[in-house]
């Protein structure tokens, strides 16, 4: 098996029983080596002394005092995030599970870095095994911030982080980026036939760009999509692109990220979309249950919305897919 997405840390947790991964004291003491969390030179004695008694024991109890000793406000802001985060997991037992409470209680507390930490060792864990580069690829806009780009009729999407340190070089050489006239997405290689033996090295790096224009593209992203919806529900789903929902009747959808939760309501509720708002539209996808669906589908599908910001950011909100989907409640939208 090929291996991708070692800095997700899917290595340093294991399986239970059910196939959803554990909150071992390896990942926790990962965390705690992030720099958000590893105590600079100029850190209190607080600090420093919260930051060794976790390494010893990561599970251990911290009172309150302790994070309030800490003389630095955005320490004392961080360690609460990622404690109150260490404990809601703990308590759930498995990733999946404190994901899962997170998505239905409220994300609120959670920065989304963490989020997107959570975000890719679940899908690592549910594409384990998986040898299309494709999918893998797809199933980045999970968990990497991404920024849409339009080149030569393709839209290229690719990590937001990438794109804003190329924009950084090019502005200190701007009149080479003048004559050049491409996008600083396509600077990246794009995954395609040609380049997809490739992207097995540098999975870690989240460094090739995506032709979401393409439809192996958009097939793939519905792979990934019906991969993290089968581990999370314990369902069987079918997702694949549309392009356009023509269903006048349409029962219930789902917003893949906040802009295309706006729009798909401002849809729901029969309100005219201006052709900005369209335009932000980046995807649409049918998900059918392959088990039973639930009753309150009343045998239709469930649309799913892809879309960007109008600073053409895209950031896929998971927890949308966990608590988003239809139970046996009374049709209606379920996005947020």
């Amino acid at each position: 098996m090929t291996e991708f997405w070692v800095s997700t840390g899917h290595h340093l947790t294991r399986r239970d029983n059910a196939g959803e991964l554990v909150v071992t004291d390896e990942l926790i003491m990962a965390w705690l080596a992030r720099p958000e969390l590893v105590p600079p030179d100029d850190s209190c004695t607080a600090e420093r002394a919260l930051h060794a008694g976790l390494l010893a024991a990561p599970r251990r109890a911290v009172a309150p005092a302790e994070v309030a000793a800490i003389a630095d406000a955005d320490a004392r802001e961080n360690w609460g995030f990622m404690l109150g985060l260490r404990d809601r997991l703990l308590a759930a037992g498995t990733i999946e599970s404190g994901y899962r409470a997170l998505a239905r209680e409220g994300m609120g507390g959670v920065p989304p870095l963490f989020l997107d930490q959570l975000a890719g060792l679940i899908l690592r864990n549910a594409l384990d095994g998986c040898e299309d580069p494709w999918t893998l690829r797809a199933a980045e806009l999970f968990f990497v911030p991404q920024r849409a780009s339009f080149h030569d009729g393709a839209l290229l999407l690719a990590s937001a982080e990438l794109v804003e340190e190329a924009e950084r070089a090019r502005h200190a050489a701007p009149l080479a980026a003048m004559f050049d006239g491409r996008p600083a997405a396509a600077e990246l290689e794009v995954l395609g036939e040609d380049t997809e033996a490739g992207y097995w090295s540098r999975s870690d790096a989240f460094s090739m760009a995506f032709n979401l224009t393409r439809a192996r593209s958009r097939e793939a992203l519905g792979r990934a999509i019906a991969a993290f919806v089968g581990h999370m529900h314990a369902r069987k789903v079918e997702v694949t692109p549309l392009p356009a929902i023509e269903d006048e009747d349409w029962r219930w959808f789902v917003g893949l990220d906040a802009e295309a939760t706006r729009i798909g309501n401002a849809m729901w509720r029969g309100e005219t979309l201006d052709s900005d708002a369209l335009r932000r539209v980046l995807a649409l996808f049918r998900l059918d249950f392959v088990d039973a669906a639930p009753r309150a589908l009343d045998g239709k599908p469930v649309y799913l919305i892809l879309a960007m910001t109008p600073e053409r950011m895209v950031r896929i909100k998971p927890q949308n897919l966990v608590a988003g989907l239809p139970d046996d409640a009374p049709p209606r939208s379920r996005a947020s």
